[in-house]
């Protein structure tokens, strides 16, 4: 406890002992904020796609035993390349030095398998004849929007320098 005249005692007020012998820790920069894009695209990969496939193979899996083989190869395909996404989003969010790389990576093997399930009978749609060219066209519109975004754009580079 403190005496009446201001000076300490013998042990003075209850943390000054420490503060002396604390070093003084260094001023972390704090990491640049993601691009609004990026961080879209960060959520498209770890929210939306895993969702948009659950959505699809849960309303199909009972036509595992009709499918066969192939559409349950097709369906762990689909699971691996969503899983690669999510990581490739949690790296971006994480801002790994290789997430860019895998987030381009990931981008061409979802247009992939895109183009494999789009243009094959494997697995079963609802689609009009007709429409598997303008659906593919999309996708692959859509992959390559990203995919430009991410080659082309400064603020990604200067993020993950």
């Amino acid at each position: 406890m403190g005496r009446k005249d201001g000076r300490k005692g013998k042990r003075g007020r209850m943390g000054d002992e420490h503060d002396a012998t604390l070093p003084a820790l260094p001023a972390l920069p704090a990491p640049p904020a993601l691009p609004a894009p990026l961080l879209v695209l960060c959520l498209l990969l770890v929210v939306w796609q895993p969702i948009s496939f659950g959505l699809v193979a849960s309303g199909l899996l009972n036509r595992l035993v009709i499918r066969g083989w192939p559409f349950a190869l097709v369906l762990v395909l689909r699971v691996v390349v969503t899983a690669f996404g999510i990581a490739a989003g949690l790296a971006l969010f994480g801002r790994h030095p290789a997430a860019v790389s895998m987030a381009k990576a990931s981008l061409v093997a979802s247009a992939a398998t895109d183009v494999f399930v789009y243009t094959t009978s494997y697995f079963p749609n609802n689609r009009m004849p007709g429409d598997t060219t303008i659906v593919l066209i999309a996708s692959l519109a859509y992959y390559a929007t990203w995919l430009a975004y991410l080659f082309r754009s400064k603020r990604v580079r200067d993020t993950f320098r």
